[in-house]
């Protein structure tokens, strides 16, 4: 891989993670009134390079709005560069409050992009899905999972080994697939879209390592229809 092009997508993947604050999207729209969303990740729940609107997390209770839902701007804890032990460390250091009628938990890509391994990604992933379930008042069936998509097929990934990053990707998916089935929690499989942007740069933030509007669009159109009867 080109040294430059190593660094650029290094400090993408986890050099902002020192910079970019834990948002929480609920503030933006005080005067709603409705269920409480909390979606947990990193920057694909953030929406690293869209802008607010284009966030999944956001066209999600949009769209369950405009189905006649009432829900409040989803509560965000995610930073760019989290794994599962700094999503974890921030959770413990602060964790939520509230009770929430649905959370969302999205995490694993700086994992697989560290090297770290898969035995410890099934041991604070699972930590990690049984806070969400604690955070929405020990129902299961109210938390969902999203996939890890595949960044193999941005262009910033071009000079590395595509095969080899989609294959770890979705090795990290199936420990994720295994523990939401047996902790009882919805898994979403999102990667599959993720893998369309290959062919469609459309699809690719201006950063060319994120993906953009069109394709959070894309998983929420996936994730909507599981979610609603979750309400």
């Amino acid at each position: 891989m080109n040294l430059f092009k190593l660094i650029i997508a290094s400090l993408l993947f986890l050099g902002a993670c020192k910079s970019e604050p834990v948002i929480n999207d609920q503030n933006l729209n005080p005067s709603d009134t409705g269920l409480l969303f909390l979606a947990l990740g990193d920057s694909y729940t953030i929406g690293q390079n869209v802008t607010v609107d284009q966030r999944w997390p956001v066209l999600l209770v949009k769209d369950l709005k405009k189905n006649g839902t009432a829900v409040h701007s989803p509560e965000i804890i995610a930073t760019t560069g989290w794994t599962t032990a700094n999503l974890l460390n921030a959770l413990n250091a602060n964790p939520p409050a509230k009770k929430y009628d649905l959370v969302s938990l999205m995490i694993g890509v700086n994992n697989q992009y560290q090297g770290l391994s898969t035995e410890q990604y099934q041991k604070e992933f699972s930590e990690l899905l049984k806070k969400s379930i604690t955070y929405a008042g020990g129902n299961p069936g109210k938390v969902f999972v999203l996939s890890i998509p595949d960044w193999s097929v941005t262009p910033t990934a071009a000079p590395s080994n595509r095969q080899k990053i989609a294959e770890e990707i979705d090795r990290f998916n199936n420990v994720a697939r295994k523990e939401c089935a047996s902790q009882k929690v919805y898994f979403i499989d999102i990667t599959p879209i993720s893998r369309q942007a290959l062919n469609d740069p459309t699809m690719i933030a201006n950063d060319n390592l994120h993906f953009s509007g069109k394709m959070h669009q894309l998983w929420v159109n996936k994730v909507s229809p599981i979610v609603k009867p979750m309400l």
